[in-house]
């Protein structure tokens, strides 16, 4: 088709809305706002930083990094030629098949918070595209929660 297409959400942390602080309705059409379409070359990763305000007026910074993922093609092609007299090239161009050109999707990582840190958004989902597109075999759940966690010594307390 015209290779464009709609986002998806294939995995969020948490799985499940926090009371407080909902799940934006919407964020994969946000993270695209030209539409989600697939392109003949693999682009650079981008970042930005948007500011969201829900119906209570209070602000929700959403980071979003896309990067580029190689997709499959389509069923290969084949050249098939009507008249008589032509079977055997017909047979052999049936064999090999003409080969769409490789085509990229984009792919996005969206944090969402009530902080304004986007050097710290940039970084954290940095780190997630490396472990992500280096293959390492670490947690994601893992990864964030260490991303999340943050421990405060009482004063005066042990280190």
């Amino acid at each position: 088709g015209s290779g464009d297409g709609q986002g998806q959400i294939l995995q969020r942390f948490p799985e499940k809305d926090w009371e407080d602080n909902p799940f934006p309705q919407g964020i994969e059409l946000f993270c695209q706002p030209s539409g989600w379409q697939l392109f003949p070359e693999r682009n650079p990763p981008t970042f930005f930083v948007a500011v969201l305000t829900d119906i209570n007026s209070e602000r929700h910074y959403c980071a979003c990094f896309t990067f580029w993922e190689a997709v499959e093609s389509p069923q290969p092609q084949s050249h098939a030629r009507n008249g008589e007299g032509e079977e055997e090239e017909e047979e052999e161009e049936a064999s090999s098949p003409v080969q769409p050109a490789q085509l990229f999707a984009p792919k996005s990582l969206v944090l969402v918070s009530r902080l304004d840190h986007a050097e710290v958004f940039r970084n954290s989902l940095g780190l997630i595209y490396t472990i992500y597109v280096d293959g390492l075999s670490v947690s994601l759940e893992n990864v964030i929660g260490n991303l999340l966690t943050c421990t405060i010594p009482i004063t005066g307390g042990a280190q």
